[in-house]
């Protein structure tokens, strides 16, 4: 369909590069194209669906989106209110959806929909939509704390109509499909913040060594360079882990644990990084000056988007056997 036909941790190669551009909206955007909204379509779309969708995304003529959160469910997927409701040959959509990287752009959504009235984790549906279509209505470009350089966008649908081969894999199948689409893009975002955690970290090794306070540098203080040494085994562990969840996956095993625990501590620790690297920055890393505090804005999102931390440590518990699975 247009790509190298090589394995996820390519993806997660590339995940690592992108994290060299200074500033995490652009390798977000890239990763919902290549990690979020087309890897249900890959393993469980129809031929036609896969040369329609997947061939032009793969080649950079379409942008994609991925249509999963709402105003009142966010973490919680099961609890999405749009639905999908079949009328002849057609789904007829009706709903909205928030927090939409490339939503106020984007050619086509993965979109999460409520096919019929059956129980949350089995009513759901994955359709391929057109954004051109009638009744799609873009309400707003959301004004952010971080992520300033990606769009994200409220939408609204009425009444509109899609062909029922849009819909990706079988009907009722939706919500375990964009659970295994979940975990690509739990891996690529832990994968794209190694890189900035590295940077910020010598970055401010650099900016403490040249500032001077009470006659001798920040940085030879030994509260400051033992804390960025201590930051800096912390970031290696993460890689670890990942590598380790990346290697388990290209096995062909269920990486959902240890994709989990791995989203969870690069939640914890890009806010543990930033938040240390820019308190040593002074006065100056509270302006926009510095790259501190882009980052400290950007990486914030680690610990909300694609699963909250608080999401993250329910299903390492189900894995775990301390909380019971559904």
């Amino acid at each position: 369909y247009g790509g190298m036909g090589l394995d996820f941790s390519y993806n997660i190669a590339v995940a690592e590069e992108l994290g060299n551009i200074r500033c995490g909206g652009i390798p977000m955007a890239i990763g919902v194209q290549t990690g979020m909204a087309t890897p249900a379509l890959t393993r469980f779309g129809s031929e036609e669906l896969k040369k329609q969708f997947l061939v032009p995304t793969i080649a950079g003529d379409f942008v994609a989106c991925l249509g999963i959160s709402e105003a009142g469910a966010g973490s919680d997927v099961a609890n999405i209110k749009t639905t999908a409701v079949r009328k002849g040959d057609e789904y007829v959509i009706n709903g909205g959806k928030m927090w939409i990287t490339s939503g106020s752009q984007a050619d086509w959504m993965c979109l999460l929909a409520n096919t019929s009235e059956g129980p949350p984790h089995q009513n759901k549906s994955l359709i391929c939509l057109p954004m051109n279509l009638p009744g799609i209505h873009v309400a707003k470009k959301i004004d952010k704390l971080g992520m300033r350089s990606s769009d994200t966008a409220q939408i609204f649908f009425e009444d509109v109509r899609v062909p029922c081969k849009n819909l990706i894999g079988e009907e009722g199948n939706g919500f375990t499909y964009q659970m295994l689409q979940f975990q690509e893009e739990r891996l690529w975002g832990v994968a794209s913040a190694l890189t900035p955690l590295e940077t910020v970290i010598q970055e401010t090794i650099d900016y403490t060594r040249q500032r001077k306070v009470f006659g001798r540098p920040v940085l030879h203080n030994q509260t400051v360079h033992f804390r960025l040494a201590e930051l800096a085994a912390e970031v290696e562990l993460l890689r670890s882990l990942l590598y380790r969840a990346v290697a388990f996956y290209v096995e062909g095993n269920d990486v959902t644990k240890f994709a989990s625990m791995a989203k969870l501590k690069a939640g914890r620790l890009t806010r543990e990084v930033t938040d240390s690297c820019l308190q040593f920055w002074g006065g100056m890393g509270f302006t926009s000056e510095v790259l501190v505090s882009r980052l400290y804005r950007d990486l914030r999102l680690m610990s909300i988007g694609g699963g909250s931390d608080e999401t993250m440590l329910s299903i390492i518990c189900k894995y775990m056997d301390i909380l019971p699975r559904k």
